[in-house]
């Protein structure tokens, strides 16, 4: 046959990236990643931002070449980016029909061989036979349907004539995403799948990546979505060796397996720290023997005194070159968060609102007390008035009714979604013991606050909050724009900090940490 058909791999599917390195700018973006996927596999991507996630699927998909290594590739692969272009009139069919170009092709060419075999033409019958077994690999009847249910569930329009140039941001992903879990390629790569999806649709997607009979290579800061589908994790941020990190065991072994590669690497820092210290004080008390030796009392075992120089010499001698041979080689582990103790005043009412509302912005009337020590997930729909009500319990917005009660002395920190303006300051100038809260690097903390990324804000924004030692703390999203790691690290701490914690949040994984917390539902 001369038509051309990509057809799938299936059981036979292999993806295998070896010692893969990319440059840009003088700068490895990725260096040593190893991965080795096939079907059943699910790898989940993290990583800090910059680690080079995005440029990983990239090359895995052969988008772009490697500057080191290899990728070997059987099986067909589908690409979901985080954003999809809409050149042109391009319709949501025509990206429909695009995904299915093989499925397509193989009907076409099922339906040619089946009137050359009802002609009696010579080759009919081979002809037939390669067109039904293609068009049975690439389950090609059901595709369309699978795409359909795709756009229904995910929440895309089904308009098929729909210019996608008229679609937003979130809606031409969901077509791409839906385009993608219809085709029934062997591999699917994607990229922050969750960012445009409710609950409802993430529910859909969970369901298909669990059912994907392929692999699949996951880029997300979703924990929930790698926690329910991952049974691989690959992080990207750097180990003890400098190289990237594979956890088996799902996003539960990456926990337990990071916490511990942590653990061992402050460990050993520490010690090297700590013998580096002792060669350098063994050093210095050589050194004052040698001067002292040197220099005897006027008339008194000069000569005896002069004959331990040589000794001398070489002790110095020995203890700087153990100075040079036991240097700190250990990298400097990254950082770990460190809750500070806050205060806690037992049998006081810190916070209580009675009937509180807000006009425009608050329409469910909210009554709540807190103490130290309480815990409380404020939930609800966007639009609902979880931010306005953490900022009126801050005392930062009035209710338009009902009544809001501060214990007297009591200190509130709210960390709001959005960070304040950003001044000239450093810092380190912001609040002294950031260093003590691991949340910013040294080199961070003397960097202007106007030149730290999103994220080294929202740290930054925690920092001053936990160093003014609040006896109430309330978090707006506070996983907007941390790490995986921070996140848990802080949700821990969260669990067991003697003061009264409110959170509202739409996080999936946070909403599960916390789901023995009492509830507070917001009605639209």
């Amino acid at each position: 046959m001369s038509i051309s058909i990509t057809l799938p791999a299936r059981a036979r599917a292999q993806l295998v990236a070896t010692q893969l390195r990319v440059v840009r700018g003088g700068r490895a973006v990725l260096d040593g990643v190893d991965l080795a996927v096939s079907a059943g596999v699910r790898c989940g991507v993290i990583g800090e931002n910059g680690r080079g996630k995005t440029t990983l699927l990239q090359v895995l998909s052969g988008a772009l070449a490697p500057d080191g290594g290899a990728v070997q590739r059987v099986g067909t692969i589908g690409v979901a980016e985080q954003e999809m272009a809409a050149a042109g009139g391009e319709t949501v069919g025509d990206a429909i029909d695009a995904e299915l170009a093989d499925v397509r092709t193989a009907l076409q060419a099922l339906d040619e061989a089946a009137e050359a075999l009802a002609g009696e033409q010579p080759g009919a019958e081979e002809a037939y036979a390669w067109a039904l077994d293609a068009a049975e690999r690439l389950d090609a009847w059901d595709a369309d349907r699978r795409v359909d249910l795709a756009l229904e569930s995910l929440g895309a329009t089904t308009d098929r004539t729909r210019p996608l140039r008229t679609l937003s941001v979130g809606q031409r992903y969901r077509v791409r995403l839906a385009c993608l879990l219809g085709a029934g390629h062997d591999f699917l790569l994607l990229d922050e799948p969750t960012n445009h999806l409710d609950a409802a649709g993430l529910d859909f997607l969970t369901a298909r990546l669990r059912e994907h009979p392929g692999g699949i290579v996951l880029v997300s800061h979703d924990r929930a979505l790698l926690a329910d589908v991952t049974t691989t994790i690959v992080d990207l941020d750097p180990s003890r060796d400098g190289r990237p990190t594979v956890y088996g065991g799902g996003y539960a072994g990456f926990q337990a397996g990071r916490a511990a590669a942590l653990t061992r690497w402050e460990q050993e820092y520490e010690r090297q720290q700590a013998e580096h210290v002792r060669l350098a004080q063994d050093l210095s008390e050589a050194q004052n023997r040698l001067v002292t030796g040197w220099r005897p009392d006027k008339g008194t075992g000069k000569h005896q005194r002069a004959t331990r120089a040589p000794g001398l010499v070489r002790s110095v001698h020995r203890r700087r070159e153990d100075l040079v041979r036991h240097a700190v080689t250990a990298p400097v582990p990254p950082l770990r968060f460190r809750m500070p103790a806050l205060p806690a005043r037992p049998g006081v009412t810190l916070l209580s609102a009675a009937g509180v509302t807000v006009d425009g912005r608050l329409r469910s009337a909210v009554s709540l007390q807190v103490e130290s020590g309480s815990r409380l997930v404020v939930t609800g729909p966007n639009g609902a008035g979880k931010s306005t009500l953490l900022a009126v319990l801050a005392g930062l917005r009035d209710a338009s009714s009902g009544e809001v009660r501060r214990a007297p002395g009591v200190r509130i920190g709210l960390l709001a979604q959005e960070s304040p303006e950003s001044d000239a300051r450093r810092a380190e100038e912001v609040v002294a013991v950031i260093a003590d809260l691991g949340l910013l690097s040294a080199a961070d903390r003397r960097r202007p606050v106007r030149e730290l990324s999103t994220g080294q804000q929202r740290r930054l924004d925690l920092a001053v909050l936990l160093a003014a030692e609040p006896h109430v703390i309330l978090l707006d999203e506070p996983t907007n724009h941390l790490s995986i790691a921070l996140v848990d690290e802080l949700t821990e701490a969260l669990r067991v900090t003697p003061a009264a914690v409110v959170v509202a949040t739409h996080d999936r994984q946070m909403r599960r940490d916390v789901s023995d917390w009492p509830e507070l539902p917001l009605m639209d």
